[in-house]
């Protein structure tokens, strides 16, 4: 009798195993401290150790896969993957392509140049500007700001350098990757104030899913609510932003 107890709590265990939720999560991982790749080429950061803790609360699998920013929707619509989080900002124009869970992080963005090139946003008129293609970034300079020369990158990292040397003005990114780039070259200056106009960037980042998958979006929701709760969103925040 005791074997076949110990079998059938066995075939229990195995057949939960089996059923386990797995969340296939894409991002573009050129963006610290939201998503890089680390020395053992494992993707890191801030979006990472969200999704998690997401996971964790929702006793679900992650697993991480980094393609082009540009392509996260089109991957989406298409199913290849459950979830985008890869600092995307939540817009009217994307909702009308994905879901997105709630925001989970303010946002705003930002110009910088090296130090004494460009001395405000004005100047920026006939300059070339650093964008990530795909990004609100991109269509904010595009919509709002015709006189500037938008220069699409595959990344930031690529506009950085080309910033470096001289072949474009500015870049324009968000603040708290902006941040980053400050830590590690004293060259470098803000053009101007940041920019929060809601459209592009008031909304925060959210989570991207499938329209078709509300279900995932009600899970995320709920897990980004008891990960807020009990503390575990700040830990998270404060490793990589500080207090």
């Amino acid at each position: 009798m005791k074997k076949i107890i110990l079998a059938s709590l066995i075939g229990l265990v195995s057949t939960h195993a089996l059923a386990q939720q797995e969340i296939k999560f894409v991002m573009e991982a050129t963006y610290p401290p939201f998503e890089f790749m680390d020395e053992n080429n494992q993707i890191q950061g801030f979006d990472v150790d969200l999704a998690n803790a997401l996971c964790n609360e929702m006793e679900a699998k992650c697993t991480f896969h980094n393609q082009g920013f540009d392509s996260l929707i089109p991957a989406l619509k298409f199913k290849r993957y459950d979830a985008a989080i890869s600092a995307m900002d939540i817009t009217d124009a994307r909702l009308e392509q994905v879901a997105f869970s709630n925001a989970y992080y303010d946002n705003s963005a930002a110009f910088i140049s090296l130090d004494g090139k460009v001395a405000d946003q004005a100047a920026l008129e006939g300059k070339r500007v650093g964008v990530q293609n795909g990004s609100t970034h991109q269509s904010f300079l595009i919509e709002q700001m015709p006189g500037v020369t938008a220069v699409p990158y595959s990344s930031y990292q690529d506009a950085f350098i080309d910033m470096k040397n001289g072949r474009i003005d500015s870049v324009f990114g968000d603040n708290a990757v902006v941040a980053e780039w400050f830590k590690r070259d004293n060259n470098l200056a803000y053009v101007g104030e940041a920019i929060t106009n809601a459209k592009y960037f008031g909304n925060g980042f959210g989570i991207a899913v499938n329209k078709d998958n509300q279900a995932l979006v009600e899970q995320l929701n709920s897990a980004l609510k008891v990960v807020s709760a009990n503390g575990v969103y700040d830990q998270i925040h404060t490793k990589y932003f500080g207090k």
